[in-house]
């Protein structure tokens, strides 16, 4: 049952996106190409994408209440804000400045799209929305493929160094539909986080440096498009 209940929260959310990433890498060339992060839709299904993309991380949270885990068993309970949002943000600063090398030098050698993880510009939501969808992001990866998935992992048995692997595997493996560059970087990134995870039990500082990241990626890409490598 555990297996199985693995297999379909992964289904409905990131396995799907690693399957849908793969298609697009093998399918499409990466040299020169552009990838849009964020749909190019307007406002309301803008909204609409951020309510019920929301869905998986409020089944995995239901069903560790349902079988009286709790929150707390995959690392969300709101209990030490303070410190949680003080290693978010340092967690934020270290891997922040590991990944914009990681991807410009990608996109410089050819072996990732360029990638505007920005909504519509010229709207008055443009940067609301790019917030919004951060906070989603972070909330659904961090919490499913970190706290959720590593948790269930070890609960099946594997050891601490196989659950944090297959957990970045996956995490590496959804951002293939923007190259090489997003495999390694996000590989990294995820047994990084996974280690964190497993050392301190606490899910919070990373969707927080999750949130963060992706806010700063969109606000560089707002400020500074003009002078980035690829194709705009």
């Amino acid at each position: 049952m555990l297996r199985e209940e693995v297999l379909v929260v992964l289904s409905l959310s990131l396995l799907a996106s690693a399957v849908y990433a793969i298609i697009s890498l093998t399918s499409a060339p990466v040299k020169g190409a552009t990838v849009y992060v964020v749909p190019q839709v307007g406002l309301p299904t803008q909204l609409a994408d951020l309510v019920f993309g929301l869905a998986p991380v409020w089944l995995v949270l239901f069903l560790v209440r349902r079988n009286g885990e709790g929150v707390r068993a995959i690392g969300m309970a709101w209990d030490r804000p303070g410190r949680d949002i003080g290693r978010g943000v340092a967690l934020f600063a270290v891997i922040g400045l590991a990944g914009i090398g990681v991807y410009l030098g990608a996109v410089a050698l050819g072996v990732n799209r360029f990638v505007v993880p920005v909504p519509p510009l010229g709207h008055w939501w443009t940067v609301p929305v790019l917030v919004l969808n951060a906070v989603q992001a972070g909330l659904v990866e961090e919490v499913i493929v970190a706290g959720y998935l590593i948790t269930r992992l070890r609960q099946l048995g594997l050891s601490a160094a196989a659950a944090i692997g297959l957990s970045a595997l996956l995490r590496g493996t959804y951002h293939l539909s923007q190259g090489w560059g997003g495999f390694a970087g996000n590989l990294a990134m995820g047994l990084f986080l996974g280690l964190v995870f497993t050392r301190t039990r606490r899910t919070w500082p990373l969707v927080i440096a999750h949130a963060l990241l992706d806010t700063g990626a969109g606000v560089g890409y707002l400020l500074f498009r003009t002078h980035l490598p690829g194709v705009a």
